[in-house]
């Protein structure tokens, strides 16, 4: 589909609040500053301008106006990129797609539509209130969904129901063909549709590589009937969610281990699609010894029979061993806040609870945060000499930077049971995955945390040249947590490159769709997928 490139009177710049044009922010304007930052301090753009559209066809223009142009540019839909992927010196554009916030249900292709500047908390919020559904996306509330879906997208609900893109129906995105006219093409998961593969690549083949996102449309696979209420996931109804932490002041090695090696084996034995404890999944966030705790947060479907009974079991066959007694979170752990009303679970209506997980999180509110992330996938528990670089780097006393952290997030299940090839998210039988991860305020302590976090990710995978290679044990990157390092050959010296850590063997099909919709490579960033070489 394509769309007119005449612009209508309802469509011109008016740069206010109440009109119906899009709007252009350049230096001066006091909205500027706003506009050339994300979620990592780190990051500071200096554009000329920053272009927020209404409407596809205005983003439709606005990459028409900036390639007539040679202008670089960049796209975002939230800010939530971990890297300078957006805010860099090189763009002189940016196009902001947060004024794009629709989330309705289209008839025409039976899914639920969402434009991809609506944060993951308006689409819960959305599709539950109006319909009764949901998708199983991440627990941030002012992630943007445009660059969340295309890397793949999961959250506490994905053990249960997979990742956010196993139920993406269609994507609509702007492109730009060969003779660098920007059109704009709708993409669905049916076998027969033209477009497929511009679906497939935008199942996990990362934001910013094929053109401007401006679109989902979702409805789960296994959708039957024809009401709107029967074409998308069912969230629980009720939740039980517990929060207990552990005192770092009691843990020595020996006990440190037991509990890393508890948590990998249970995920291990746990992660079949069709397990029992598919409802259930959970973060083990472990923090830096000057942080006081580590702290255990679990969420189960309460609908499940005998959910209280499964979720105890988890909890102390992870926490039991340790010899430690486990306490209420009265201190932040890892990106959480204190949750000391959770010691015991308590039953929460299921909006209810994503809410307050994805609100309860002091680095989403505070704009000074600066900060540096990686991320491993794994396909079983730490090996010995992981969690012995883990508690070497975590427990070290010169470090005193308390908001430095490893969080283990449960993956598998349902995940799992879709095939490797079916969407562009390659890692399916990965059981958890690890982000790595250092905040702090000030300019003048990025090489310090920077060099912190180089040191525990290098040195846990320092087997694998300081990357998890994929193996019987890590199995790659996620292209959500982009890594600046990653491409750096004295960080990465594995000898495997970027593009394999992120998306494995699908790199080179990732490619072919990069020179069928985007042959002039327009669209780019530091880590966007190259085209083929001839």
């Amino acid at each position: 589909m394509s769309t007119s490139n005449v612009e209508t009177t309802r469509d011109r710049n008016d740069n206010g609040a109440g009109g119906s044009g899009p709007v252009t922010v350049c230096p001066g304007d006091s909205r500027y500053a706003e506009l050339t930052v994300g979620h990592n301090a780190r990051w500071v753009g200096t554009p000329e301008s920053v272009r927020l559209p209404r409407t596809t066809e205005q983003v439709e223009r606005i990459v028409q106006d900036v390639v007539r142009k040679n202008e670089r540019f960049s796209v975002t839909s939230g800010g939530h990129c971990y890297a300078d992927h957006v805010y860099n010196p090189s763009v002189r554009t940016v196009i902001d797609m947060s004024l794009m916030t629709d989330i309705y249900y289209d008839p025409r292709h039976q899914a639920f539509a969402v434009e991809a500047g609506a944060t993951l908390l308006q689409v819960y919020e959305t599709l539950f209130k109006g319909w009764g559904v949901g998708v199983p996306g991440g627990i941030f509330y002012s992630v943007g969904a445009g660059g969340h879906v295309s890397g793949g997208g999961f959250g506490l609900l994905s053990r249960q129901f997979g990742l956010t893109v196993d139920h993406l129906y269609a994507v609509e995105v702007v492109v730009v063909d060969a003779r660098g006219r920007a059109r704009t093409v709708t993409a669905t998961r049916r076998k027969n549709d033209p477009n497929r593969e511009l679906w497939w690549a935008h199942t996990g083949g990362g934001g910013g590589n094929f053109g401007v996102v401006t679109r989902y449309w979702f409805r789960s696979p296994d959708a039957t009937g024809r009401a709107p209420e029967q074409q998308l996931m069912r969230p629980p109804k009720d939740v039980l969610l517990n929060a207990v932490a552990l005192p770092w002041d009691e843990l020595d090695e020996g006990r440190f281990t037991t509990l890393v090696r508890n948590y990998g084996s249970w995920y291990e034995r746990n992660s079949a699609p069709d397990s029992p404890y598919a409802p259930l999944s959970s973060l083990l966030n472990l923090n830096h010894r000057a942080n006081k705790s580590v702290g255990l947060l679990t969420q189960i479907d309460a609908t499940l029979p005998g959910a209280d009974k499964l979720l105890q079991s988890f909890v102390e066959e992870v926490t039991t061993p340790v010899g430690v007694g486990v306490r209420p979170v009265t201190e932040s752990v890892g990106e959480q806040g204190p949750m000391p009303e959770f010691f015991h679970p308590v039953r929460l209506p299921y909006l209810t609870s994503v809410r307050y997980i994805s609100t309860n999180n002091a680095t989403l509110t505070n704009p000074a945060l600066r900060g540096a992330y990686k991320s491993a996938y794994m396909r079983k528990g730490f090996t010995d000499d992981q969690i012995a670089a883990l508690y070497r780097r975590l427990s070290d006393p010169a470090w005193e930077n308390a908001a430095s952290s490893v969080i283990l997030f449960g993956y598998g299940a349902r995940v799992s049971a879709v095939g490797a090839d079916e969407t562009a998210s390659a890692q399916r039988d990965s059981i958890f995955k690890a982000l790595y991860s250092a905040l702090w305020r000030e300019p003048e302590d990025d090489e310090a945390n920077v060099g912190w976090l180089r040191g525990i990710f290098g040195d846990v995978h320092a087997a694998t040249g300081g990357y998890p290679v994929p193996n019987d044990v890590t199995d790659g990157c996620y292209v959500n947590y982009q890594d600046g390092d990653i491409t750096d050959p004295e960080q990465n010296r594995s000898g495997v490159p970027w593009h394999t850590l992120y998306y494995k063997h699908h790199y080179p099909r990732l490619q072919r769709v990069k020179a069928a919709y985007d042959p002039r490579n327009v669209f780019r960033h530091p880590q966007s997928i190259a085209l083929p070489e001839d």
